[in-house]
């Protein structure tokens, strides 16, 4: 048995393509768009680690998805947790969990998915504005 993808439906596929790809830094593998079914597939993953993707599905006719508890988070690891949370930030990503210890934030997709940003490595050493931000709503 082998580890494929984790799958997640999309709303808006360019606003979700720019989170992951251009925001996150994953790479697309590949796309599929189907015009009889009316969907479109993208399939990304961090670099160096093809193994681990995640595939957007984006239905051409919309839908609005609730978020189900069951479904915790995607994680990956970073070289850099402050750098990563400093440019999402400055995009406009709300960090849910700031990496007040140095190893760990929270942050959501678009969709409302949550995504853990873990150090690599051993934990940075604790730095504001970081150390003392609060947590803003859910993770």
């Amino acid at each position: 048995m082998k580890y494929l993808h984790t799958m997640v439906r999309v709303a808006d596929l360019e606003k979700s393509l720019h989170f992951y790809r251009d925001l996150l830094g994953l790479r697309e593998l590949r796309r599929v768009d189907n015009d009889k079914a009316r969907f479109t597939l993208v399939f990304l993953a961090a670099p160096g680690d093809d193994a681990a993707q995640i595939e957007l599905t984006y239905n051409w006719d919309p839908e609005q998805y609730g978020i189900g508890r069951a479904f915790g988070h995607l994680a990956y690891e970073v070289d850099d947790v402050y750098a990563l949370c400093e440019k999402l930030a400055a995009a406009g990503v709300t960090i849910n969990r700031p990496p007040r210890d140095g190893r760990m934030a929270f942050i959501r997709s678009p969709d409302n998915i949550s995504v853990e940003l873990l150090q690599k490595d051993a934990a940075l050493p604790p730095r504001e504005p970081w150390a003392s931000m609060p947590n803003t709503g859910t993770w």
